[in-house]
C-alpha cells in the first residue's frame, strides 16, 4: 500500500464510485480526507462509513459553490496536499446533430470546467507551500475517438491538455500534475452507460457488454480499486518524480465503438 500518511487530500464526487473508493484508500493509506458530492444520500452514507473524514454538498460545475465548498475542505483539512479532480458525468449518447446544446455544456462544465475551478482555487496554497499533486481523471476516451459520445470524449481530450500544461506550470513550484485514464470500470456509471448505447443502437445489452469487454486487450472490465490504487501511488512520495503524464488504468482499450 502506499503510505499517504498525514496527506490532506480533496476528492471531488468522492461519495461514491471510482471516488468513494479513492477515499476509503487514502484513508487507509493515513490520509486525511474531504470529499465533495452533488448527492446527498451519498454523502450522508459516505459519513456513516468515514466519521473522521468531512463531506460537502457542491455542484462542481459552479464557481461560487466550488469558492465556497474549498474553502470549507481546507478549513476542515488544516490545508490541502492533494487534488482529485475526480467528478465526471457520461453526458448523452447520440449523434451529433441530436445533441440538446445544454447537455453539451453540462457535460464539458462538470468534466472539464471543474477541474479548472477546483485547481484555480487551491493551486495558491499548494504554491505558497511549494508542494503537492494534482490528478485529473480522464478517460481511455481521451486517447480515442467515441461516436455518439462526442461532448464527453471532447471533455476529456482537453483534460489532458491541462494536465500536460498545468505540469509545465506548476513544475518549478513542486507541484505534479498527472491524468488518469479509465477504461470500462465496473459499477454503476458504466452500467449505465451501456444501457444507454443499447438503448441508442439497438443492440442487446448482452452484446454491447460483449464488444466492451472484445475491445480490451485483458479482456475483461476494470476494478475501482485498480484505479484507486494508482491514484494512490502517484500522489504518494514514491511516485514524486510522476509529472505531466497520461496514465491508462484500462488493461489496454484497443477502440471504443
Amino acid at each position: 500500500m502506499s503510505d499517504l500518511s498525514n496527506k490532506r487530500a480533496i476528492i471531488t464526487a468522492g461519495a461514491s464510485g471510482i471516488g468513494r473508493v479513492t477515499a476509503r484508500t487514502f484513508i487507509a493509506a493515513g490520509a486525511r480526507v474531504s470529499v465533495c458530492d452533488i448527492d446527498d444520500a451519498a454523502l450522508a452514507s459516505f459519513m456513516e462509513e468515514f466519521p473522521s473524514a468531512s463531506a460537502f454538498l457542491c455542484d462542481v460545475s459552479k464557481p461560487a459553490a466550488v469558492a465556497r465548498v474549498t474553502e470549507l475542505m481546507v478549513e476542515a483539512l488544516g490545508g490541502i496536499d492533494i487534488l482529485v479532480n475526480n467528478a465526471g458525468s457520461a453526458g448523452p449518447t447520440a449523434n451529433i446533430e441530436d445533441i440538446d446544446t445544454d447537455d453539451w455544456s453540462r457535460t464539458v462544465d462538470v468534466n472539464l470546467f471543474s477541474q479548472f475551478l477546483f485547481t484555480k482555487a487551491l493551486v495558491p496554497l499548494m504554491k505558497a507551500q511549494r508542494s503537492g499533486a494534482i490528478v485529473h481523471m480522464s478517460s481511455a476516451a481521451g486517447r480515442l475517438g467515441m461516436p455518439m459520445r462526442t461532448p464527453y470524449v471532447a471533455a476529456k481530450w482537453a483534460t489532458i491538455g491541462l494536465t500536460q500544461s498545468l505540469a509545465m506550470e506548476l513544475g518549478g513550484h513542486n507541484i505534479r500534475v498527472n491524468a488518469i485514464l479509465p477504461g470500462s470500470v465496473r459499477g454503476d456509471r458504466m452500467g449505465r452507460v451501456m444501457k444507454a448505447r443499447s438503448e441508442a443502437t439497438g443492440l442487446s445489452l448482452a452484446q454491447v457488454e460483449a464488444e466492451e469487454t472484445a475491445a480490451i486487450s485483458l479482456g475483461r472490465m476494470i476494478e475501482p480499486q485498480e484505479i484507486a490504487d494508482m491514484i494512490a501511488f502517484i500522489c504518494s512520495d514514491r511516485g514524486s518524480a510522476i509529472s505531466g503524464q497520461s496514465i491508462g488504468v484500462c488493461g489496454n482499450t484497443e477502440i471504443l465503438r
